[in-house]
């Protein structure tokens, strides 16, 4: 792993300087009008393609610099008005306050609502932690009409080495149009458990045939259909439609626990007896785990056996740090990232010292990114060592109980989107109380 840190939970904020606040105004225009070429030609047609594409995705630099690297074309009327036209759009945009970022999660989605919501024992759950398709495809929509921005977590803050060889976090320069606000979007437990068979989820992720992660699904016949049954693959038909969601590439994070395995291959060792495929399905993770890293997904730590490191003794956090970083890092490869199962940090809201035995451990393992589960708009503590990062769970618990009929002094989701025009009325109500 590489090393990580985080700061702490609870409605605190981030201690970095206001002065580059980006300040709030029209959207600048995106959609550049550039130049027909005089002479049709497919090769200069597809440069233009392929910086507009770039710049659609905030990435100016990219767009001009491989337009300049193309001298034949320097000349040509259309890419000199792409240049100029991307350079006037990067004079206006503005440095995005690091520690004004919010960061909202999901677990599995829900792909059918009937199976997931029938009365049986995992209802409930389900219920509380789970968002609907439909849910997550209007909070899509009404984020994206606010100006929401996906970006990496390693756009947020990252590492530096000095002259001298010394390490240290630095926040990042994160540029976005006036108006534009820019978000980190996480999913735990992507594993699809035993517990979720025959209950209306995705069973596991695969790489389609475009070389993008997409994911299986079994009908009510047994027949296995492939297709957007996640967060995943709905999240790539996303920004294929709206390039302007993601920044310079930038998906999810994804985290996975370890003891049945992980994007649904059982591929612990507890499997390697009973089930036939075991080296097949390491294989098949392994393969699908670099598709997800390609396609710019980020990958973490959600602890191999989902435990509360808040509550566990440092030996019960050792253990499973160990097992996660042989059996489920051996897969995925090295990852700075661990999202902590129920949101328990290991620490309060100050930042970490290495007297936390806990959080000493895990740095040692490569940890540098830190996330817990905060309501709170933004929560971001960035230190010489690392970055803390509070998580806002979007799901039927949260949901339910921002709405005005159920609690109208609730607003905890009002900046995100329109809570009674996403939550989903064929949930069962009330949502249980967690």
């Amino acid at each position: 792993m590489k090393n990580r840190n985080n700061n702490s939970i609870f409605g605190e904020t981030s201690g970095l300087p206001s002065s580059e606040l980006p300040q709030e105004s029209a959207d600048v225009q995106m959609n550049v009008q550039i130049s027909e070429p005089v002479l049709a030609d497919g090769e200069l047609e597809s440069l233009l393609e392929e910086a507009s594409t770039l710049a659609a995705t905030y990435d100016y630099d990219a767009a001009i610099e491989l337009l300049h690297s193309r001298q034949e074309y320097s000349d040509e009327q259309s890419v000199q008005d792409a240049i100029a036209a991307y350079e006037e759009i990067k004079s206006t945009l503005v440095r995005v306050n690091p520690g004004e970022i919010t960061h909202v999660f999901f677990h599995s989605l829900v792909m059918d609502n009937a199976k997931a919501f029938d009365g049986d024992y995992d209802e409930d759950g389900y219920n509380q932690v789970m968002t609907t398709k439909s849910e997550f495809l209007e909070i899509l929509n009404q984020m994206y009409d606010r100006g929401y921005v996906l970006v990496k977590m390693h756009d947020i803050a990252y590492e530096e080495t000095d002259e001298n060889g010394e390490t240290k976090f630095v926040a990042g320069n994160i540029l976005l149009p006036p108006g534009k606000k820019a978000f980190v979007m996480s999913q735990d437990d992507v594993c699809y458990y035993d517990y979720m068979e025959d209950d209306g989820f995705a069973t596991r992720m695969i790489i389609g045939e475009d070389g993008k992660p997409t994911c299986e699904m079994v009908m009510d016949d047994g027949s296995v259909s492939v297709g957007s049954y996640d967060l995943v693959p709905l999240l790539e038909d996303f920004i294929a439609e709206h390039p302007d969601f993601s920044y310079k590439g930038a998906r999810a994070v994804l985290a996975f626990t370890g003891y049945q395995g992980i994007l649904g291959y059982r591929t612990d060792p507890e499997y390697q007896d009973s089930n036939p495929n075991y080296e097949a399905d390491c294989e098949a993770a392994r393969q699908v785990a670099q598709c997800l890293r390609d396609n710019g997904w980020e990958l973490a730590s959600h602890s191999w056996g989902h435990i509360n490191m808040r509550d566990r003794d440092f030996s019960s956090v050792k253990t499973d740090a160990d097992k996660w970083e042989s059996r489920v890092e051996s897969l995925i490869g090295e990852t700075d990232i661990i999202l902590y199962p129920f949101g328990a940090d290991v620490g309060d809201w100050r930042p970490y010292t290495m007297e936390n035995a806990k959080y000493e451990y895990l740095y040692n393992l490569g940890f540098r990114y830190f996330c817990n589960v905060d309501s709170s708009p933004y929560w971001v503590q960035i230190t010489d060592e690392s970055m803390r990062q509070g998580r806002r769970n979007l799901d039927g618990y949260r949901m339910y109980y921002d709405l005005p009929e159920t609690d109208p002094e609730k607003t905890y989701l009002d900046d995100l989107f329109d809570v009674t025009t996403v939550f989903d009325r064929d949930r069962p109500t009330p949502v249980p109380m967690m």
